[in-house]
């Protein structure tokens, strides 16, 4: 009987311990409707809780990416989630609306304390030639995470369960995933050497100052940055969308919306390989997929309360080409700034993904308190896309 490596053991362990990570994150859009009308909150006010989330995992990003390079991610990776589990606890026992706001800012900070560290133990286990395999499969496993979340976070709904129990019951799961990961992993395949070389500020300096530099990476990274505030928007706002008036009496309506994120995961997957052997290039691979995106987004305004079978196959396919394309931003990184420059790339590609997320969740919360209905959410997210697509044509005229 065939075993499996130790290389693939500790991938495996990588991708199970992040596929529950979203249950204490992408849970809060499920619990918005109920939420609001309890602590009587806005949906303007939601949006800026949703931003202040998005701000701290931004925050997160940057500054845990370094310190992923000095310390252990075997103690990172746990620590971040339980951290994680204890806001969303807080979360479920508080009655302010200012709490909730603080502890999900500290909640997206913690989050954040994954996904760099699981990225240092997979370059740390596979060869260069391998790592664009094994990165594939670390992405597909964030995707099945907002799938894994949707699902519980349906069943809770459908449940009629108090909203506080979407942030008690899902995180369990991720509290045994944490643990398992502590216990069994392993961040490599060697014993490393701590050694206290300090910092080369200078280097640092020059390093931040050539990729902000170029041109072409700053259009590549608006592109993206549109491209997140589209997939987020879908993820917090869809959920709000069809917990509408009926959905009570209709509960196929709420679990139509797993197929969003199970697309997702789906496009994760697919999109490096439609790039390499179907699109020829990263740039038209990610021009086509927000461009067509933007169509579904657009179809889904006009088609919003059609039937089942049609809203299903709308959601699985703009899940499909919302997120897919990241596999291909990724990519252009070390193909624009160069292997020497490929962390520090995407360190601020990703930052700018959640900065721009961020802000797109309060402008959508208003768009929705003002007109009164949540259908001009695809509306706006088809914009978000087309003008996603436009961006990366545009770096694309320049090759």
């Amino acid at each position: 009987m065939r075993t499996i490596s130790k290389k693939y053991q500790m991938l495996f362990l990588t991708m199970f311990c992040y596929l529950f990570f979203y249950t204490g994150r992408h849970n809060f859009g499920w619990a918005t409707k109920a939420m609001r009308e309890d602590l009587g909150i806005s949906y303007t006010f939601i949006g800026w809780i949703s931003f202040a989330m998005l701000i701290g995992y931004s925050i997160g990003q940057f500054i845990n990416g370094n310190l992923a390079d000095r310390f252990s991610p075997k103690y990172m990776v746990p620590l971040g989630a339980y951290l994680s589990i204890a806001c969303n606890l807080g979360i479920s026992f508080t009655h302010s609306s200012y709490i909730i706001l603080i502890l999900w800012f500290l909640n997206g900070y913690f989050q954040s304390m994954a996904w760099a560290p699981g990225g240092r133990i997979i370059a740390n286990w596979f060869s260069s030639e391998e790592r664009n395999k094994a990165f594939g499969m670390y992405t597909m496993a964030a995707g099945f995470s907002s799938a894994v979340t949707f699902a519980i976070s349906i069943y809770i709904t459908s449940l009629h369960l108090e909203w506080r129990m979407l942030f008690r019951i899902p995180v369990l799961l991720l509290l045994v995933s944490a643990t398992v990961f502590l216990i069994f992993i392993k961040p490599s395949p060697v014993a490393i050497e701590k050694k206290a070389t300090g910092f080369d500020f200078d280097a640092i300096k020059k390093s931040y100052k050539d990729v902000l530099g170029n041109k072409k990476f700053r259009i590549v990274c608006l592109s993206f940055g549109l491209e997140s505030m589209a997939r987020y928007g879908l993820i917090f706002w869809i959920p709000v969308h069809f917990l509408g008036n009926d959905w009570q009496s209709d509960p196929s309506l709420i679990w139509v919306t797993f197929l969003l994120p199970l697309g997702m995961a789906l496009g994760a997957f697919s999109f490096g390989q439609l790039s390499t052997y179907y699109f020829k290039s990263n740039y038209r691979s990610i021009f086509f997929g927000m461009l067509i995106c933007s169509c579904l987004s657009f179809l889904l305004f006009f088609t919003h309360n059609a039937s089942l079978v049609v809203i299903s196959l709308l959601l699985i396919t703009c899940g499909f080409f919302v997120y897919g394309p990241q596999a291909n931003f990724w990519a252009l990184c070390p193909e624009i700034m160069g292997t020497e420059r490929t962390g520090t790339s995407i360190g601020i590609m990703n930052m700018c993904g959640y900065l721009f997320a961020a802000f797109g969740e309060p402008l959508l919360g208003f768009i929705i308190e003002k007109t009164g209905e949540t259908k001009f959410l695809f509306m706006i997210i088809a914009l978000i896309c087309l003008l996603s697509s436009l961006s990366i044509y545009a770096v694309r005229r320049e090759n």
